[in-house]
């Protein structure tokens, strides 16, 4: 009778694991609760209701852009929405899906399909946990993202993103600043059209950044098999060779930590230049753009205490926050250097990308670019 029941145990188990890592109409449900119990919660209707609010904010920012940068923007007026909390993680919910799938098709070929007990039931335990681990990085997210440029860089056909614009966050927030409201959903509204311009008219950088998160998902499930030949010893070695990396790095092997690298340098350059721009031309939109960045920052910083530094520390989200200042710092040099013709020549192309030396560095980025003429 034992026997019996560790069969059909072992065998429910296994069926209910070869379903996939992550149960993920189970993220969802547990994440949308969540977040929909959070503090600030709106309805649909309130929703409705600010959308104009969005859509007056979005005409007077986008052709100032267009002027700004010298290019138009066409269609994301139009290609906008305002959202809960809820909503924004169902729409990362597809590129979570998108990432781990990659992995998937891998890890369930090589698990044997009547798998015993033991097996069947620790790859159960691993479903179980990775569908929670994923609602509360969401859940995590999604009560602190305020707006959004989404993309699906893992798609197989290159369609325009859209601007999410998650009302709950910006409320709480805008509260929190002591900001008038109005200005600070215009304040955000310009810093994510401007990651559209960035990604949407500049064709080699979606691709460019897609192509370094295949080959860094390729290299997972070989580096794991390496750490699991290798033991314990192994990973210790390599958390101590992250260098200022994050700890996930450790994970990694060197090729994949430079992928990550050079990942990192192409998101500082998005961040660091919609800041740039939102300081350049801020003033025209924001009545005090000064007071409300000095504000913003002070409460970025805030942030990296307690549980939100561990967490941010474990899965590199603090790179992130770094990511913003370097960047900015990096564009203000390279403007102030070469002045608007530099910038100009931020998005020719992968070549013309910052090193981590020319990061600290604008002046040796534009001499490098644009050198001086040679002369006659």
């Amino acid at each position: 009778a034992m026997g019996l029941a560790a069969r059909y145990l072992g065998r429910r188990a296994g069926r209910a694991s070869q379903q996939g890592l992550v149960d993920w109409e189970r993220a969802d449900a547990i994440a949308s609760a969540r977040l929909r119990a959070s503090r600030g919660a709106l309805t649909d209707a309130e929703l409705r209701a600010v959308e104009p609010a969005y859509a007056e904010a979005m005409a007077r920012v986008v052709p100032l852009l267009e002027r700004t940068l010298g290019t138009p923007l066409p269609g994301v007026v139009d290609r906008h929405a305002v959202v809960d909390r809820a909503e924004w993680a169902k729409a990362n919910l597809v590129t979570f899906r998108q990432l781990i799938g990659r992995l998937e098709e891998h890890v369930l070929e090589r698990r044997p399909q009547e798998p015993g007990l033991a097996a069947g039931l620790a790859a159960l335990a691993n479903r179980f946990l990775t569908t929670r681990q994923i609602a509360f990085l969401l859940t995590y997210l999604g009560n602190r993202v305020l707006g959004q440029y989404d993309i699906g860089l893992l798609s197989a056909e290159s369609k325009p993103g859209r601007l999410l614009f998650v009302e709950e966050n910006i409320r709480a927030t805008a509260h929190a600043l002591d900001v008038p409201l109005h200005e600070f959903r215009t304040w955000i509204c310009l810093h994510e059209t401007t990651h559209a311009f960035e990604l949407e008219t500049h064709a080699w950088v979606r691709p460019y950044l897609a192509d370094h998160l295949e080959r860094q998902l390729a290299g997972v499930l070989e580096e794991a098999q390496t750490l699991r030949e290798r033991g314990l010893g192994e990973l210790l070695r390599r958390l101590r060779e992250r260098d200022g990396d994050p700890l996930l790095a450790g994970f990694l092997s060197a090729e994949q930590r430079r992928l990550l690298r050079e990942t990192q340098l192409v998101m500082s350059l998005l961040e660091g230049f919609s800041d740039w721009v939102m300081d350049e031309v801020g003033s025209e939109l924001v009545a005090d753009v000064g007071l409300l960045r000095q504000r913003f920052e002070a409460r970025r910083s805030q942030r990296r205490r307690g549980i939100d530094r561990l967490i941010a520390r474990l899965t590199g989200l603090d790179m992130k926050l770094e990511q913003y200042r370097r960047g900015e710092r990096f564009v203000a040099g390279v403007a102030a250097t070469g002045g608007n013709a530099a910038v100009a020549r931020l998005w020719d192309g992968p070549e013309s990308l910052p090193t981590e030396a020319e990061m600290a560095d604008p002046a040796a980025w534009v001499r490098r670019v644009m050198p001086p003429p040679t002369p006659a």
